[in-house]
């Protein structure tokens, strides 16, 4: 490969990392073609996976401020580049490497932090971004009728008490 070409290489990783939420670098040693592409599939619009040269995206992860464990560099090398929700695709590389074995995930970087494998696993374990909103806003729905029933029975609890001692006049006012 020429010079030109390896610093074009170079050039595209960086805008990748750069224009990333996250990054996963996977060891892909082992896996068909076909599988690989099952794999692009399953990962969805919101990631790229792409075969890298270990180098090139070692250079590239540094000029884009990202400093990565060396031992993710080696052997055969391929880097999921996410632009959408980063659980999505972290679920998507787990589950395909439980069906693959030879899929091993090494590491990777969200929002320019360094993760290690186990952190990628549990963040696949997490709900997605829109289930864990959608359960914040139903607790913020829940307290908010939480607090519209105590504002409502504040009235009408003046009224009954208003009414008795109505009531209790009435009764001591007959009563003379």
């Amino acid at each position: 490969m020429a010079r030109p070409d390896k610093a074009a290489a170079v050039a595209e990783l960086k805008d990748k990392f750069q224009s990333s939420n996250a990054a996963v670098l996977t060891e892909y040693r082992g896996l068909t073609v076909a599988q690989l592409k099952t794999l692009r599939r399953s990962l969805g619009e919101n990631a790229q996976y792409a075969v890298v040269k270990n180098t090139l995206t070692k250079i590239a992860a540094l000029e884009a401020g990202i400093t990565l464990d060396d031992q993710l560099y080696a052997g055969p090398t391929a880097v999921a580049f996410v632009t959408g929700d980063p659980v999505e695709a972290a679920k998507g590389l787990r589950d395909f490497a439980k069906e693959n074995p030879n899929l091993v995930i090494k590491g990777g970087v969200l929002d320019g932090k360094a993760l290690t494998a186990d952190e990628i696993k549990k963040l696949a374990d997490l709900e997605s971004r829109e289930v864990l909103l959608s359960k914040l806003a139903g607790a913020f729905k829940a307290k908010q009728s939480q607090a519209a029933s105590v504002f409502q029975a504040l009235p009408s609890k003046l009224v009954r008490t208003v009414d008795a001692l109505r009531a209790k006049q009435a009764e001591q006012g007959g009563a003379e």
